[in-house]
């Protein structure tokens, strides 16, 4: 039985576990150990619609303490600026498995040309709003939304909600593991201490600490199918450009730019393939292309794939040392809120005692995460038909996606019918069958089903498309829904929980 779990990591994935079993299950001591000479990784990152909901509607954070300490901005999705269309929008709200009542056919067979304003957040993010404005002029808050957020800034929140729920802060640097017959027993700190558990959690980033090297788990690596390996990081200080409600993903020679919007910092990336660009050559065309950022952007290297198993004897890896895939589509956090509440709601069931078989399901669905996640970012590299460089040339011809072959030969022959969801394997991913559609027709590959719509459905679409663009022109833009929330009037309608 489960009495006493060590957390190993105090960054976001650790302190999210951490705070998830206190709050679920406070039966259980919970304890995290802290490198402090490791320090807070300074990044800027995007979440999806899952990462609110785990912080409000399953921890019960308060939203204003979160807004006060944490300064998000909403993120409405994705625009991609790249393929064969220039631009398309990937919302979080259903856009293409979808259908209008009026119509005969869903969404996707009405877009072959314009691909905006299909959805209200569509919209939005053509106009650069956030939310549609209430009847009093107060922002629409709507649940199809996620966040821009800083990690120092997240990280301290959840160290102090953590703190407050009773989790304990054990700080040292990891030297050896003890093993027992059942997996660990310890972790051994370099100045002697052992930190004794029944059950660990491996947070410890890409180090893998306790999963890679205490237990040896394979890692399945997953460079047939994302070929990039390094990012170029820099950013700067906003001055009078407005704070986007969307995170942009833009074509690069060798891969691709992220630009992630905080409150007062613009946060780029690019990610590409080192086997095809040098580092130098890699911050040079960042550098062309984002003349402020800094002379010495920082390199982060990387590897997409995962662990075979997540869980191992009394080890379970959360976030990226069970598994990493490339910053696209940015779902790091989503992963870590997903496999959290998964594995809680596995041990909750268990009795604090799971059994062998409950451990073998939750590898089983973990690893399918994972081998989705990586079909789903491989869509976004293969059916590109603009970029004519010799790394869009090797993604074209040799990017496996051979795990969706069946989703790929069902769309070609009946177009994007949401009968495409029964030739997916799997969808344990928050993305659906909602992105893979996006991807597809949002890079136009082309299908056998063509639809030609009467005059009076083209009427009728073009009247949809237009009622979202005119909602959207009277929303609000960021800095004006921030203004909103921070006014000592506004009241949020939070679960009581502190």
């Amino acid at each position: 039985m489960i009495k006493n779990l060590v957390v190993l990591g105090s960054g976001s994935a650790g302190l999210i576990a951490a705070l998830s079993f206190r709050r679920k299950l406070p039966q259980i001591q919970v304890s995290v150990v802290r490198d402090p000479s490791i320090g807070v990784i300074g990044v800027g990152e995007g979440t999806t619609p899952n990462f609110p909901r785990h912080l409000f509607d399953y921890l019960g954070i308060p939203r204003k303490t979160f807004y006060e300490l944490a300064e998000p901005t909403w993120k409405l999705g994705i625009r991609f600026n790249w393929g064969a269309r220039e631009h398309f929008n990937y919302t979080f709200a259903p856009q293409l498995d979808a259908r209008l009542a009026q119509l005969p056919l869903p969404n996707g067979f009405y877009c072959d040309e314009v691909f905006d304003n299909l959805d209200l957040s569509s919209a939005l993010m053509n106009q650069r709003k956030v939310f549609p404005a209430q009847d009093n002029g107060c922002p629409d808050i709507q649940p199809w939304h996620a966040f821009h957020i800083e990690n120092e800034k997240f990280v301290a929140v959840l160290e102090k909600i953590a703190v407050a729920s009773g989790v304990e802060f054990i700080d040292g640097r990891v030297d050896d593991c003890r093993r027992s017959d059942n997996g660990l027993k310890a972790i051994q700190l370099e100045d002697g201490r052992l930190i004794e558990g029944d059950y660990f959690i491996d947070c410890s980033g890409f180090r893998s600490e306790l999963l890679g090297k205490a237990l040896q788990e394979p890692f399945l690596d997953f460079k047939k199918t994302l070929f990039c390996d390094r990012a170029v990081v820099g950013g700067w200080e906003r001055t009078e450009e407005p704070i986007l409600p969307y995170t942009t993903s833009e074509q690069m020679s060798t891969g691709w730019c992220w630009q992630i919007e905080h409150e007062r910092l613009i946060n780029r990336g690019y990610v590409y393939c080192s086997d095809m660009i040098s580092d130098e050559e890699a911050a040079n065309e960042f550098r062309a292309k984002n003349p402020k950022v800094p002379d010495d952007p920082r390199i982060v290297k990387f590897r997409s794939g995962c662990y075979q198993r997540m869980w191992v004897d009394n080890v379970v890896a959360i976030g990226n040392a069970g598994g990493f895939v490339e910053p696209l589509e940015a779902t790091a956090l989503m992963i870590v809120c997903s496999h959290v509440q998964t594995l809680i709601n596995f041990i909750q069931h268990s009795q604090l005692a799971p059994s062998p078989s409950m451990r073998d399901l939750y590898n089983r669905v973990t690893h399918e995460t994972w081998l989705d996640i990586r079909d789903f970012l491989g869509l976004h590299y293969k059916p590109d038909t603009a970029m004519k460089t010799p790394f869009w040339d090797r993604c074209r011809e040799e990017t496996d996606l051979s795990g969706i072959e069946e989703l790929l030969e069902f769309y070609r022959e009946n177009g994007p019918t949401g009968f495409c969801r029964y030739s997916l394997q799997s969808t344990q991913n928050d993305f659906g069958l909602e992105g893979y559609l996006v991807m597809l027709l949002g890079h136009r590959v082309p299908h056998q089903k063509p639809y030609q719509p009467t005059d009076e459905e083209w009427k009728i679409w073009r009247a949809h498309l237009d009622t979202n663009k005119r909602k959207a022109q009277g929303g609000l833009t960021v800095e004006e829904a921030l203004a909103y929330v921070r006014d000592p009037r506004w009241q949020w309608h939070d679960n009581p929980q502190g």
